[in-house]
């Protein structure tokens, strides 16, 4: 670093696991964001005359190009924010997926439609790219976040701008690279190393068409907001607290497994992911005992490592505000089960959490746990369970287990309040299945098709004679 530039003109990053610096990064002044962004567009209008099918054939190098980095971008992510390292390793994998995905399927979303009109007209659906596309994106995935918005809008033939989280600058730098070698032309996709206060301006600047945003409920107010107030769409996928119903007839084993992993996966630093776990009276004694046994099993460790089943949390503040949220729900009347004490090691680490005698006026209850702290809450039966599970300001996922498969699915379609279900299994995001949420949990959809058209003209041609 120079001796003239100033701290407060860095990104810097730390490794959660040491609480230790990794690097510096350079902010952009406003003359550069401002010509970033002018380049993005310059690039966005060669790359709209390009066919669908050209655009999948960079895609489609996007995906190899990921695979063939994926161990070093892998140990990257690790460093920067302490996901396990093979954690990792199937993220990028995943990313691989939708590019795949994509490629595959990208032209025929995008195909003109033809449509009879009453006169005996002409109809033709077209699905025109609208520009840059300005994406902010979290921590907690750095590279799926990323591919999750970019591909999409790319395949459809926009120009894509990512103002990333500052803890994982490199990884954001790292994507823009493997990009631009895998084919994709120059300034179409950019990274925007700048602060809240630029990033307004961003959202203000002529040039930018939409705004997509991933993370918490109130930054989803701010910049559904500030993009609104100059009249610009927005995608918001915001945080939950997603409930997983266990109903009488579930079977125990697989429940308390997969429950376990939905909690604890990822360091349990995810939107769509197991946090509140409401089961019926029937069965809670049985599941409650089972289920703390196994969060006392989870092994903390080194994240690069093979035998941890869980690393550090990404930020020192994340962790202490993760613990001030258990210890409110304590002074509230919640027990602690297992864990819930800070450890007193470098690094931000927390254990696996489970609390009981959950209610409402808890943030155990009420809020996003945003890591590994589990909330059992005890419910009469099934409908109960399921009144439980949607008094909640957020709707992004859930899950309900029961061996009875069509009774679950008709809950899951007509009762569950949520964007996402799963069922008898946690998930995260499959490449053909939309992703996104309802209420406090944001707006818009990803994956399967739909992100693709988010953010295009859908323009109506009618030819009358």
């Amino acid at each position: 670093m120079a001796d003239s530039q100033r701290l407060s003109d860095m990104l810097t990053t730390i490794n959660p696991t040491t609480g230790k610096e990794l690097e510096r990064y350079p902010m952009m002044g406003d003359s550069e964001v401002e010509s970033t962004v002018k380049k993005c567009h310059e690039a966005f209008l060669s790359w709209r005359h390009e066919t669908p099918e050209k655009r999948a054939e960079v895609i489609r190098a996007i995906g190899k190009g990921l695979k063939d980095n994926k161990d070093e971008l892998a140990e990257l992510m690790t460093r920067e924010m302490g996901k396990l390292v093979k954690q990792g390793k199937q993220e990028v994998d995943l990313c691989a997926g939708i590019c795949d995905w994509t490629a595959e399927n990208g032209p025929d979303n995008l195909k003109t439609e033809e449509r009879k009109l009453p006169n005996g007209g002409r109809g033709l659906v077209a699905y025109s790219p609208i520009g840059v596309i300005y994406g902010i994106q979290p921590w907690n995935f750095p590279t799926y976040q990323v591919v999750r918005y970019a591909i999409a809008n790319l395949m459809a033939g926009n120009g894509v701008l990512l103002k990333h989280a500052e803890n994982v600058t490199g990884s954001g730098l790292m994507i823009e690279k493997i990009f631009r070698e895998a084919g994709l032309p120059e300034n179409l996709f950019s990274v925007l190393r700048i602060s809240h206060d630029q990033s307004d301006k961003v959202i203000e600047h002529d040039l930018v068409r939409g705004v997509t945003l991933t993370g918490s409920s109130a930054a989803g107010e701010i910049i559904g907001k500030k993009a609104g107030e100059q009249l610009k769409k927005t995608v918001l996928e915001l945080g939950s607290n997603d409930a997983y119903l266990v109903l009488e007839d579930a079977n125990l084993e697989k429940a308390v497994k997969q429950c376990v992993m939905g909690r604890v996966y990822n360091n349990g630093e995810t939107c769509v992911a197991a946090k509140r776990f409401i089961v019926v009276d029937a069965i809670y004694d049985k599941f409650r005992d089972a289920f703390v046994e196994a969060m006392k099993g989870v092994k903390h460790g080194d994240p690069m490592g093979s035998d941890a089943d869980i690393g550090p949390m990404a930020r020192e503040d994340l962790r202490d505000d993760l613990h001030e949220q258990v210890e409110k729900s304590v002074e509230n009347g919640a027990k602690i089960l297992c864990g819930g004490e800070v450890p007193d090691q470098d690094g931000w680490w927390y254990p696996s959490t489970v609390l009981e005698n959950v209610k409402p006026g808890q943030p155990a209850y009420d809020d996003e746990l945003f890591g590994p702290v589990a909330s059992l809450i005890r419910a009469k039966d099934a409908e109960d369970a399921m009144r439980i599970a949607n008094d909640s300001r957020f709707g992004l996922g859930g899950g309900i287990f029961s061996e009875n498969k069509e009774k679950a699915i008709e809950l899951a379609e007509k009762h569950f309040d949520t964007g996402m279900v799963f069922i008898n299994g946690f998930g995260l995001a499959q490449p053909n299945m939309p992703f996104g949420g309802v209420k406090n949990s944001g707006f818009g959809r990803e994956h399967g098709g739909f992100g693709m058209k988010e953010f295009v003209n859908i323009k109506a041609i009618n030819v009358m004679g």
